[in-house]
């Protein structure tokens, strides 16, 4: 890429070029301004022209004729004010280059626009050249730029209103926590599926109960409201609850990765340290048990078992996704019991590069499911 800032001694006045206004023919001066205006005119046709990566294509909302140089010079002062170290901020660029992205800004604060932009990066990568320990370790760049952009954007949700369809709400009665999907956030209620116990009865809130509402957006901003129950209906057939809107949207601290929804068969393997001092080793026991992951990060995961599980056990959690298999270390850090069934939220303490670029390709939805 030319460097702009060799062309910045421009900015310069006559005198630097040993023009004397009493001597000079003015058609000389006029002749060296329109020397420098051409040269700045090639090195932006330059910039503008040069390839992208073999194979790709342009669009992509925030692309246009062609990076320029300008669009180069945002782009690092973007990468410089979000803290990407040098691996990250040139993926960045790779991700722009390709889809021939001029104002970075724009796809920046467009949370799906900059998906689309990272998902062609990724499937680009993926079936790129190189070993596979490559394109793993780029894989991984990849996915730690886009959690990096993803961390620090600045939620702007102010409204109840701007809940997307299918969000998981978290509603607080007091001492009670129910799960619920937003249906619809049109119109003048917020309409939830009804919620349900564990045996699959409808639970009735009365109305006018007063709620607390926690909820994350697809990026991990978190926000809570107050609202309250005002009635129940039907949609499709099936049960349906209104609470109040609120345009009183209070931001909380949001997950260091970004989270899914899922129904993931798994299998658990306890691991315990047998020996001690510098021999210690892990063991991972032979008995099994079968579990179904609710939800998945990188950091993390909560499933379902019908075993007890006690809080600090490790395990060694398998499971295969895009008909991969994936593997990981973890650590229960809650257990609660619903029922029959124990849910368990497990923090990842050990993941290889690989199992990790193969969950993080499911969470952000860039491999092909």
């Amino acid at each position: 890429m030319i460097n702009f800032f060799l062309f910045l001694p421009l900015q310069v006045s006559a005198t630097d070029f040993n023009f004397d206004a009493n001597t000079t023919n003015p058609t000389t001066v006029l002749i060296g301004f329109i020397v420098i205006a051409v040269i700045i005119a090639v090195l932006i046709i330059v910039n503008s022209k040069k390839p992208g990566i073999s194979g790709s294509s342009s669009g992509g909302g925030g692309g246009g004729a062609g990076r320029s140089i300008f669009a180069g010079l945002a782009l690092h002062r973007i990468a410089r004010n979000i803290g990407l170290n040098n691996e990250q901020a040139n993926m960045l660029s790779y991700v722009f280059k390709i889809d021939q992205v001029i104002e970075p800004e724009k796809s920046i604060n467009n949370p799906a626009l900059l998906d689309r932009h990272f998902r062609r990066a990724y499937r680009l990568i993926e079936n790129g050249a190189g070993t596979a320990a490559e394109i793993q370790r780029k894989l991984a760049i990849l996915f730690s730029t886009r959690n990096a952009l993803e961390n620090s954007l600045i939620g702007g949700i102010t409204s109840s209103k701007s809940i997307k369809d299918d969000t998981q709400l978290v509603l607080n009665t007091g001492k009670e926590r129910i799960n619920s999907n937003v249906i619809s956030a049109k119109g003048e209620n917020l309409v939830l599926e009804a919620p349900k116990s564990v045996l699959g009865s409808q639970i009735k809130i009365q109305r006018g109960t007063r709620l607390t509402v926690l909820f994350f957006t697809k990026n991990n901003k978190g926000f809570s409201f107050e609202s309250r129950v005002t009635g129940y209906s039907s949609q499709n057939s099936n049960p349906t609850m209104l609470i109040a809107h609120s345009n009183n949207l209070r931001f909380l601290s949001q997950r260091r990765f970004r989270r899914r929804q899922a129904v993931i068969a798994c299998s658990l393997y306890l691991v315990y340290v047998e020996g001690s001092g510098k021999k210690q080793r892990l063991v991972v026991d032979k008995r099994r048990l079968q579990g179904n992951i609710g939800d998945i990060s990188v950091g993390g995961c909560s499933m379902k078992i019908l075993a007890p599980v006690q809080v600090g056990a490790r395990f060694k959690i398998e499971f295969t996704q895009s008909d991969v298999n994936v593997a990981a270390l973890g650590q229960v850090l809650r257990s609660n019991k619903t029922g029959m069934n124990t849910i368990i939220h497990v923090k990842f303490l050990k993941i290889p590069q690989r199992s990790m670029n193969i969950i993080n390709s499911f969470v952000y939805e860039y491999g092909r499911e």
